[in-house]
């Protein structure tokens, strides 16, 4: 992989840094060592060129500094010791249990290790591998002893820090083979280094070292702390990719789409505000002002607002939507069912009742603002009729589901387009509304009651900007939540029920999400609806609702809850989003420990709306310590419980649905490095707002192109 320098003096491709380009063309099996056999076991592990071996990141590092001798080990204390299996024996008890007993030792002394339900043990750590361990020294009859390790197999490597990577039993590749091929992969590389894709400049701001010093570091460090920052550095690179794609995809955006410059000093929305029953929270109003800038500009608006549950993101949608109309256009909110469709259809209407808009063909010079619903539902003349009158520009906001940029639906002058609670709302939907706006680009606002981390916001929705909504409205009451574990709590829960109804209020039952079948799903609902009517709850007018039920039924039996007619409605998670009764007071989720924390938080959230104080029961068959039920009994801060989320779950993929691919982070944590998401953003706007084609930063843009696929930018920018 090294190169002589040209014979004219002249710097040529051989004697520059070898990008990542070109360690990708590289074929792994020009390795020394790597014969057909082996280059087929790498190809299986996932490596066939050079840069994919490189980018093979170790799991862990066992630190030989902290490493102790057998014969130093104590009772009761947590040690690594590095030790050889001396032998190994399988049996198993009288209640079939399987336990693997070895015997290791290094020199100074042996001790017992064993393992407990890992049959695979005996295979894995046969007589004469060395190991790592990792554990709690215990005294068992007088001896040391180990119980179920950790273990990592290191091979007889010496070196103060020892790379551990992933293993693969099925590709025949352990872990010394992997650090022994990375190593000479690397010092091949010495000669010409690793192109750099960041300025020396903002490497020193950042603190960062050298791309070939991380790569060396992160395989072979000296010291844990060097292997940190290689880590930081590599992480850093993962993360500037993404940002770069997503901000190239933001500008070129706006360079190339005409928007609309909306007024934002008519009177309409100030109206509007004027005659709401109670102040806006300031983060409304930030909010507000936000999307009136955005609007105010040339260029397409393309905003997330988050807001927690309850948090008043209607009223912001409402105001963008009324900043189009005061301007002469024309507003569409796109709701993801028609139930919630026609619920925000019900509740616009009355927030909008009365309010005029000005209007130099009335003889008044003003008329009602005029709303209207548009889904599958409305049919015949009454469907012909609204289409007619959006086409006209005589209806000034619509609210419907996707129907209204399907074929067929015409507007006179479309301004903007607010979409709830649809996250993948992406390029060919953005394409259809510029089709139904006459080639300009209407204003588009991504609303979502799902509060997302700020790193993971700026990450998986890069492309748009972000206002958030964190503060709670006067008068919404905050919502009590208890866990109720086992069998002996469920009694409490069904009679705090009857109290609630007893006082005239009402409640919700939640029934076990079922993954693998909605059948299953609508089974437990209607078995819960037979038992509560027939036994807890007996004598109270209990109703059911589900996702195969029919529209009109679903609308009926949602009608009858709202009006008072029934006191409980036993539910699926059909009710998760946008159902508003604020009679309801007690949310009751049966198998609480089958949901996520984002989907507790909004069932949750369908009570406490209305001035009652409100209690969310959370019910669980077993008394286990469960992370997610105690985060929510601590706490209702949406925002805060998304990033104990993001702690519990981890952070999924982010170019695709697919679990892998090379360009995933492998190395970089919304969670942990919260601070890089950040310098990764504010680099990659520099470098795109100084150079759009990154023509002068040719090192990124290759490797952007490189490790990030079409279909895969598409997707990250799909928001």
């Amino acid at each position: 992989m090294s190169a002589e320098a040209g014979a004219s003096g002249r710097t040529t491709s051989e004697e520059l840094p070898l990008t990542y380009g070109e360690l990708a063309s590289i074929d792994v099996g020009r390795l020394r060592g790597v014969g057909d056999a082996k280059r087929r076991a790498l190809s299986e592990y996932g490596i066939d060129d050079v840069l994919e071996l490189v980018m093979t990141f170790p799991r862990r590092w066992v630190d030989r500094t902290n490493q102790l001798r057998v014969a130093e080990a104590t009772p009761g204390e947590e040690v690594l010791l590095v030790v050889e299996v001396r032998s190994v024996e399988e049996r198993q008890t009288r209640n079939r249990r399987k336990i693997v007993n070895l015997r290791v030792g290094d020199g100074t002394g042996t001790l017992r290790i064993v393992f407990f339900n890992q049959p695979w043990r005996a295979r894995q750590l046969t007589p004469g591998t060395t190991i790592a361990v990792h554990g709690r020294i215990e005294d068992y009859r007088g001896s040391l002893q180990m119980t179920n390790p950790i273990v990592d197999l290191i091979g007889d490597r010496t070196g103060r820090i020892v790379p551990i990577y992933p293993q693969s039993e099925k590709a025949r590749i352990n872990t010394w083979e992997l650090a022994g091929l990375i190593d000479q992969a690397l010092r091949r590389c010495e000669q010409r280094g690793v192109a750099d894709p960041l300025p020396a400049s903002e490497r020193d701001r950042l603190g960062l070292i050298t791309r070939y010093e991380a790569l060396r570091a992160i395989h072979s460090p000296s010291t844990m702390a060097e292997a940190q920052l290689a880590r930081r550095r590599l992480a850093f690179d993962e993360l500037l990719r993404v940002q770069v794609e997503l901000v190239r995809r933001k500008r070129e955006l706006e360079r190339t789409s005409q928007g609309i410059r909306h007024t934002i000093d008519g009177h309409l929305v100030g109206r509007f505000i004027e005659r709401l029953p109670f102040p806006l929270t300031a983060a409304q109003s930030n909010a507000i002002e936000e999307i009136q800038r955005d609007m105010a500009s040339p260029h397409p608006m393309h905003r997330l607002l988050q807001g927690d549950v309850g948090a008043g993101k209607t009223l912001v949608a409402v105001a963008s939507l009324l900043t189009a109309v005061q301007s002469g256009h024309q507003g569409a909110l796109m709701a993801p069912t028609e139930v919630l469709a026609e619920q925000h259809a019900s509740g616009i209407s009355r927030l909008l009742a009365d309010l005029q808009v000005s209007d130099g063909g009335n003889l008044f010079g003003e008329r009602p603002v005029r709303v209207e619903l548009l889904t599958n539902r409305i049919a015949g003349a009454d469907r012909r009729e609204v289409l007619s009158a959006l086409e006209d520009g005589s209806v000034d906001v619509v609210i419907g589901t996707h129907a209204l940029i399907q074929e067929g639906v015409d507007f006179a002058s479309l301004g903007a387009v607010v979409v709830d609670e649809q996250h993948r709302f992406g390029v060919e939907q953005r394409a259809a509304l510029r089709a139904k706006s006459g080639g300009l680009v209407p204003d588009v606002l991504v609303m979502t009651a799902t509060p997302i981390p700020r790193t993971a916001a700026m990450t998986v929705y890069g492309d748009l900007d972000v206002s958030v909504l964190n503060e709670l409205p006067p008068g919404r009451t905050p919502i009590t939540t208890r866990w109720a574990a086992g069998p002996l709590d469920e009694v409490a829960v069904w009679s705090a029920v009857r109290d609630e109804v007893t006082a005239g209020r009402q409640a919700y039952v939640v029934c076990p999400l079922i993954e693998e079948s909605e059948n299953l799903e609508v089974a437990a609902a209607e078995d819960t609806f037979e038992r509560l009517t027939t036994d807890e709850l007996s004598g109270i007018r209990v109703g059911l609702l589900h996702g195969r039920m029919h529209s009109r039924d679903k609308e009926a039996m949602m009608g009858a809850f709202r009006a008072g007619e029934i006191d409980v409605l036993v539910a699926t998670t059909v009710i998760e989003v946008g159902v508003d009764v604020p009679n309801a007071t007690v949310m009751v989720v049966l198998d609480a420990d089958r949901f996520g924390i984002a989907q507790l938080h909004q069932l949750r959230g369908r009570v406490g709306r209305g001035t009652q104080a409100s209690t969310c029961w959370l019910v669980t068959s077993g008394t286990d310590p469960n992370a997610r039920v105690d985060a929510l009994v601590a706490t209702t801060d949406g925002f805060e419980l998304a990033e104990i989320d993001l702690e519990l779950r981890g952070e999924g993929t982010l170019m695709s649905t697919a679990q892998k691919g090379r360009s995933d982070l492998k190395l970089a944590s919304l969670r942990r490095d919260r601070e890089l998401v950040e310098h990764a953003r504010d680099v990659a706007f520099s470098i795109v707002d100084a150079d759009p084609d990154l023509s002068t930063h040719e090192v990124l843009r290759d490797e952007v192109e490189l490790m990030l696929t079409e279909t895969e930018s598409d997707y990250l920018t799909k928001s």
